[in-house]
């Protein structure tokens, strides 16, 4: 390509060539922070994001700081739990030689003077299944018949009894065993045909029973000194619906409902909006709506958040998440309230100082509103929140992360890994009812089975108290 003497002409040139290197320049800066943002992506995992842990494989690791390594096997000081001889077994066998080696008499158990050795066999015995037959019997006296009634759970010619309902409900719901499942395993194990059809009708009954057990766990709920709240995402009719836990170490209380926000925890079937004590979650907007209550927020978040900056080379995310590590440390992993919270506090704001310069605000741009970094955004959150991040070493009995909510709302991705979703809205809340019943009678360290019969057979009930 020959170039023309022409000085205007080469002019022109040189413009449009400006003016394309321009462009250029400023695709190649979108394309740059395109691909940053997908290399960033890619790096997700849960220790640095909100990721679920079953999507990182086998390369789990703990989120917060651990002893040290443990040998394999028991611990010292552990209570181990083996079998133990009983005093009176169900079946006795006596092993004796067959006959004398001298005169070939045949021996039997009469012939044992004594037993030198004992060794037991714990098993379950064969399953059989057991027929009771209520029959009214008629009474003439004083030239009358008196007739007599059958009890109220009683109430067809045949049915099942409450102890194979309760094992229904108990594989459905807290074993997350499907239907289908259920059905079979009754039919291997005792020969009878219990439908789908059974089971279904087994857990809305247990959902009628426990209605005044779950008004005794929101009430121990909310007089609890500090709760956790979260809310995981759930098909149900084949739409998205929500499912919201409030619990304790000691009670646990869900309930599901079709929005995520302010609506339902604003609803008739939610805690926070009556509760008043320490709320403990995570930096989710709509839970700062509720000013009747404190507020603690979840630490692990914050670690994931800082984790994922400091891949990107942010320096003060690596000074803030060694500074909460140093306070998790010094709180006796949230156990004791610190001594010096001054100068703990002076650091944290140090530290926001240094973000401010690494993270400056965005400039104006000419139309719309500018858009902040994921530095920027998480700044602005430490500094709006700074007590309720801090809590966990400042205040006495909260926690430094929502584990404790996270832990008992898992149920519900273990139920969506087998079932998928929920076929009605009812069967929705059966579950959740019945669930928060179960998980309350572990942390209890109560028999789930036999409560579940008692709950059919409308006997009392097991009551909570507030521990």
């Amino acid at each position: 390509m020959e170039l023309s003497n022409d000085i205007s002409v080469l002019k022109d040139l040189v413009m449009a060539l400006l003016a394309k290197v321009e462009a250029l320049e400023s695709e190649n800066a979108v394309l740059r922070a395109e691909v940053a943002d997908l290399r960033s992506r890619l790096k997700l995992s849960s220790k640095n994001s909100h990721k679920p842990p079953s999507s990182d494989g086998l390369s789990k690791k703990p989120g917060l700081l651990k002893g040290p390594p443990k040998k394999s096997g028991g611990q010292l000081g552990h209570k181990g739990k083996t079998l133990k001889m009983v005093d009176k077994a169900d079946h006795v066998v006596v092993r004796h030689a067959i006959s004398c080696s001298c005169c070939s008499k045949v021996f039997s158990t009469a012939d044992v003077v004594e037993v030198v050795q004992r060794r037991q066999v714990f098993d379950i015995p064969i399953p059989r299944m057991e027929v009771t037959e209520h029959q009214l019997g008629v009474v003439v006296c004083c030239g009358r018949q008196h007739w007599s009634s059958f009890p109220p759970e009683v109430g067809q010619p045949v049915q099942y009894g409450s102890r194979i309902k309760a094992l229904s409900v108990l594989l459905n719901n807290d074993y997350k065993l499907p239907l289908e499942k259920i059905e079979q395993l009754m039919g291997d194990l005792w020969g009878c045909s219990f439908n789908e059809s059974t089971a279904l009708t087994a857990n809305a009954g247990m959902y009628q029973a426990l209605e005044p057990i779950e008004e005794q766990i929101k009430a121990a709920v909310l007089a609890s000194d500090v709760v956790h709240f979260d809310e995981t995402g759930m098909r149900v009719e084949k739409k998205l619906h929500w499912f919201h836990v409030a619990s304790t170490a000691w009670f646990t209380y869900l309930f599901v409902h079709k929005k995520r926000g302010r609506e339902a925890l604003e609803s008739e079937d939610s805690l926070l909006k009556d509760f008043q004590n320490r709320a403990v979650h995570d930096c989710w907007e709509p839970y700062f709506g509720f000013k009747q209550c404190q507020h603690a927020l979840c630490g692990a978040h914050l670690l994931r958040e800082l984790t994922n900056l400091m891949e990107n080379g942010s320096k003060w995310a690596a000074q803030m998440h060694q500074f909460l590590l140093d306070l998790y440390r010094d709180s006796q992993k949230a156990t004791a309230i610190v001594a010096d919270r001054q100068s703990w506090e002076r650091e944290f704001r140090h530290i926001c100082q240094s973000a401010e310069r690494e993270e400056p605000p965005p400039k104006q741009c000419k139309r719309g509103k500018p858009k902040n970094s994921k530095g920027r955004n998480l700044l602005n959150r430490l500094l709006e929140h700074r007590d309720r991040w801090l809590a966990f070493a400042f205040v006495e009995g909260v926690p430094f992360s929502n584990k404790q909510a996270e832990r008992d709302i898992r149920c519900l991705k273990t139920k969506q890994k087998v079932a998928t979703n929920f076929q009605t809205f009812k069967g929705a809340q059966q579950y959740a009812r019945i669930q928060s019943f179960t998980s309350t009678l572990r942390k209890h360290s109560m028999n789930v089975f036999q409560n579940l019969i008692h709950a059919f057979d409308r006997n009392p009930i097991v009551v909570f108290t507030l521990t």
